[in-house]
């Protein structure tokens, strides 16, 4: 028996998210007494694999087709759970973001699975199989039993801490049966020169308190010291004044970064629906009462065109004098 975590990849990199699932993936197999093991699809060329066991997996399948490279959910769950039942895994655990929610599903019903999606903490075993889950955008806590005999866990980012240890993992050859693919890719458009929204540890996000894409540049100028990625609220991704790829809440991507920074953004509840999971959040805005001051750790009343020029020369001043 195992505890089978699934490494995601993109490009031959392995995600930042996969480090946060093996942690939480081979502290469980402790919890069950079993083996922890991680499982690739495709070809991973820009990472040493083996040094994957500092946390916690001593061995590690790969199916190295390159039909595998590109994510499709049918092709990745028969994958999946063929090599779960390969494994003899009894947990199959993924992370909770755009891969996971689009496949862990149907590895659960491929192996007459249950299934708990947005876990936050490690399960109590204590009492059968109960996984705590953040439900309701993230305003209350469920906790779920899984009784079936395989179980599916997805795990929300940002919501258990990575560790890392000494060792390595040994890496085998999985051969198994890769389905052909049911979509084709006519073209695909990257975004490039830019920190990747869902894996940045730190997120600077404007609203229409900027009043216009010419005003961009002071929170472009504070992402850039901060080694930041951009987002935007809604508003201002339906008018145009940023990508829309940028746009972060309930209706736009969801992220859960260490550091949020929402500059002029009232916090509707949809936006904070979206951002609610990072671990800090700090809101600068010229309107006391705006509803973000209830949800922020810090708030800064005032007005962005002043305050952010100055936070910006600030941080500039102290990674001068480091």
């Amino acid at each position: 028996m195992s505890v089978l975590i699934f490494i995601d990849q993109a490009e031959g990199h392995v995600k930042k998210s996969s480090y946060e699932a093996l942690s939480y993936g081979s502290q469980l197999a402790k919890q069950l007494g079993v083996a922890a093991e991680g499982l690739v699809l495709g070809t991973v060329v820009n990472e040493d694999l083996t040094s994957l066991g500092k946390y916690g997996v001593a061995k590690i399948h790969q199916v190295a087709n390159e039909a595998l490279n590109t994510v499709d959910s049918q092709v990745y769950a028969k994958a999946i759970a063929d090599a779960a039942n390969a494994s003899g895994a009894t947990v199959v655990v993924f992370s909770h973001n755009t891969t996971g929610k689009a496949v862990a599903a149907r590895v659960a019903a491929r192996l007459k699975a249950g299934l708990v999606a947005g876990a936050i903490a490690l399960p109590d075993t204590s009492n059968g199989f109960v996984v705590k889950k953040s439900v309701f955008s993230g305003k209350a806590f469920a906790n779920v039993a899984i009784n079936s005999a395989i179980k599916v866990i997805s795990l929300n980012p940002n919501s258990f801490h990575v560790v890392a240890g000494e060792g390595s993992a040994t890496v085998s050859p999985l051969n198994i049966d890769v389905a052909a693919s049911k979509v084709k890719v006519t073209a695909t458009n990257k975004v490039s020169g830019e920190v990747s929204l869902t894996e940045a540890d730190i997120v600077v996000s404007g609203g229409r308190g900027l009043k216009g894409p010419e005003n961009w540049g002071i929170l472009l100028d504070l992402a850039k010291e901060l080694g930041a990625a951009t987002a935007c609220s809604r508003p201002v991704g339906d008018a145009h004044w940023r990508p829309h790829h940028e746009h972060v809440g309930q209706t736009g991507v969801q992220i859960a970064p260490n550091l949020y920074i929402a500059i002029g953004i009232s916090g509707a509840i949809q936006h904070l629906a979206g951002v609610n999971r990072s671990k800090v959040m700090v809101v600068i805005n010229k309107d006391p009462e705006a509803p973000f001051f209830k949800a922020a750790d810090y708030g800064i009343v005032g007005d962005a065109f002043e305050v952010v020029p100055k936070l910006t020369e600030e941080i500039r001043k102290m990674k001068a004098n480091s």
